[in-house]
């Protein structure tokens, strides 16, 4: 594959020729409009905007095969676009193109309510999703806080607060139909729980950040939704007992439904922008779920744990109502966070280890924060051993950025060093792929590329993320 400079796109303009196909092909769905182009030009992250060429709002499969054909044919890099909602750059066209905007593919196709899956296009969204199941006793349980894309949660291998419980989207995607480089269409995995036939292509490209190709439709598993529900926050006296309360929890085989961790100064900065009342102290979000009986052994269970590490007084949200004001703060942690500091923006780091080295990777990034000196919390999907460091930073200031990329460098070395990993659900997007190698190492980097340029052989596919 040709090297390609990441400061200047594939072509300086699109080529006349294929402006003229593509609004031909979508009419006024095609766009060069500097508005558009602007709107798809930035996430969530702290990186700058590259906002790309032109837009293009598909609504169909053969308009995605029909616009990537054209554009491998042209050289033309093709940036799939979701809720925009990703924190690793991954909707930045760094090198100019197309962005493929997928928000107008949003039909639920099917729910088989006997088989507990859905089969759904890329632009729907999870709480889309959950609504349509509304009256069926199941739901969709993937979490990431955002109302994320299923598209975009596919192609980042997003997880969140209930992953601890139900998993990622690695183990609730059961089948996919993606567009290729070429446009051809390829159709992985089947509506059944298992298989042993050949190569696992579902999972090559659930993950692939839209690098290998275009989700048009995912099956994903539905879960019965729980009988009962019950959720508590509770302080501890320092960070290494909330963290500990956690390890021995997980190690006792006790089946919570979600246990999120939050230190001091997120706890203040949700105080401040969700009107909450919570002790400013390392604190635990637990979730139980299951028959009443069942949740009230957890409880007794979490409870002794909890005791003897200093979390005596736990604060019970039982109402429905509660536990929703419960969870929508926790999910604006990043939010709140940056209320801290306004005008910053922030590098959220998302480093997963081991739950057994969970405890040392805590607190050993919390000295690093400290010794840096910015302002930066520590909240985390910990029963899982993933937990985020969110640092605040003045986005004009280039020394900040680079003391933070800095610290944000120092938390990774310090997962990895104790078998952990640079991302738990982010993705790598333009900012890990150093990470990556490190993590990987360069003979399986060498396997991804040849699996990239086997699928992409022209490299138009969100070129600029994953590989090194």
């Amino acid at each position: 594959m040709e090297t390609i400079n990441r400061n200047r796109p594939f072509v300086a303009e699109l080529p006349s020729t294929l402006v003229e196909e593509l609004s031909l092909l979508l009419g006024e769905r095609f766009t060069q409009s500097p508005g558009v182009c602007a709107h798809h030009g930035h996430d969530e992250s702290h990186f700058p905007d590259h906002p790309p060429q032109a837009v293009a709002f598909v609504e169909h499969r053969e308009e995605i095969a029909a616009l990537l054909r054209a554009c491998s044919a042209h050289r033309v890099p093709v940036i799939p676009f979701g809720a925009g909602s990703s924190l690793e750059g991954h909707v930045l066209a760094v090198h100019g193109g197309i962005a493929l905007d997928c928000t107008r593919m949003d039909r639920i196709l099917e729910i088989d309510v006997e088989d507990m899956l859905a089969v759904v296009q890329p632009g729907v969204t999870r709480k889309r999703l959950n609504a349509a199941l509304h009256g069926t006793g199941l739901f969709f349980p993937i979490d990431p806080g955002a109302d994320a894309s299923l598209g975009g949660m596919t192609a980042t291998r997003a997880s969140g607060t209930n992953a601890v419980r139900y998993g990622t989207m690695r183990e609730n995607v059961l089948a996919l139909e993606v567009v290729l480089a070429d446009g051809r269409v390829l159709r992985t995995g089947t509506r059944a729980k298992k298989s042993s036939a050949g190569y696992d292509l579902t999972r090559l490209f659930v993950g692939s950040e839209g690098t290998l190709g275009v989700f048009t439709e995912i099956t994903v598993r539905l879960h019965p939704l729980p009988e009962e529900l019950a959720a508590a926050v509770v302080p501890f006296p320092s960070l290494e007992e909330a963290v500990q309360t956690v390890i021995e929890t997980i190690q006792a085989g006790v089946p919570v439904g979600r246990v999120e961790f939050v230190d001091e100064v997120c706890v203040r900065a949700l105080n401040g922008y969700s009107k909450t009342n919570l002790v400013e102290a390392p604190t635990l979000f637990f979730e139980f779920q299951g028959s009443k009986r069942s949740i009230e052994e957890q409880v007794e269970t979490v409870a002794a744990i909890a005791r003897e590490h200093g979390g005596e007084h736990f604060a019970w949200a039982i109402k429905p109502e509660e536990r929703n004001r419960l969870w929508e703060a926790r999910h604006n942690a990043l939010y709140a966070a940056l209320s801290l500091r306004p005008g910053s923006k922030a590098i959220s780091t998302d480093t997963c280890v081991p739950i057994s080295r969970l405890a040392e990777a805590v607190t050993r990034s919390r000295a690093a924060i400290d010794a840096s000196g910015f302002i930066a919390g520590i909240a985390g999907h910990v029963g899982d051993g993933n937990f985020h460091v969110v640092i605040l930073l003045d986005p004009t200031n280039p020394e900040e950025i680079a003391g933070a990329e800095a610290l944000n460098a120092q938390i990774v070395t310090i997962a990895q060093s104790l078998g952990g990993t640079c991302t738990g659900e982010h993705g790598i997007g333009m900012g890990k792929r150093e990470f990556l190698r490190r993590e990987a190492g360069e003979v399986a980097i060498d396997v991804m590329r040849a699996i990239k340029h086997a699928l992409d052989p022209f490299g138009i596919l969100n070129p600029g993320k994953v590989l090194p």
